[in-house]
């Protein structure tokens, strides 16, 4: 009697049994959550972009407007290295009895200009015509500012500042601000709808 012969197995070779190279339902499957993954990172870096503009409108715009507040942008290093050129302030109107020692305020140094100087207040000085004064200077100067500044000079008191965004502030025209205001109030609402739509498929995922 012979011997009997054990039947071959095929040997897999990274082909499907149709003898083409990349396919089998293994491969399939490995194409579609790489789709899935790719098509999750598009989301996520629409809704991010959306976020930023929305964020963008809303600072720079939206709520300096909401609050009454005067925006500026810094020209000069004499608040620099805390407020570099090109920081965007919003200055927010206050009363001159609730100005202290080390606040950053918005002055206009001479009434028939519109040129602004924005320094801190170092201290306070004499009385002009009765009235009280402060003393200001810029974090990167060597001096006090020469003249002491009066309430009526006075814009504001720094409320808060963004660093490079005056460059974009300016590029923004005045007729353009109710444009921005849309677009932040648009962005937000899309951003919301997104997110609720983002937790409904999650919960029904793990559902």
């Amino acid at each position: 009697m012979g011997k009997a012969v054990p039947p071959q197995v095929p040997q897999l070779t990274g082909r499907d049994f149709g003898g083409r190279r990349g396919g089998g339902a293994a491969t399939r499957i490995l194409q579609i959550r790489r789709k899935r993954r790719f098509a999750a990172a598009r989301r996520w870096a629409n809704f991010c972009v959306l976020l930023v503009i929305a964020l963008a409108a809303l600072v720079l715009v939206a709520v300096p407007q909401a609050t009454g507040s005067r925006t500026y942008t810094l020209h000069t290093e004499s608040m620099a290295p805390t407020y570099p050129p090109g920081t965007f302030l919003v200055v927010k109107p206050v009363a001159f009895s609730q100005l202290h020692y080390g606040d950053v305020v918005t002055y206009q140094p001479a009434p028939d200009r519109s040129e602004v100087r924005t320094h801190r207040i170092v201290g306070f000085g004499p009385l002009l015509a009765g009235e009280r004064t402060l003393i200001t200077k810029g974090d990167n100067n060597h001096a006090n500012d020469a003249a002491p500044v009066r309430a009526r000079q006075i814009k504001g008191k720094l409320w808060y500042a963004v660093p490079m965004a005056g460059y974009v502030a300016e590029t923004l025209d005045s007729a353009d601000r109710g444009f921005w205001m849309t677009v932040a109030a648009g962005g937000l609402s899309l951003m919301s709808a997104l997110l609720i739509v983002l937790t409904a498929r999650r919960r029904r995922r793990e559902a």
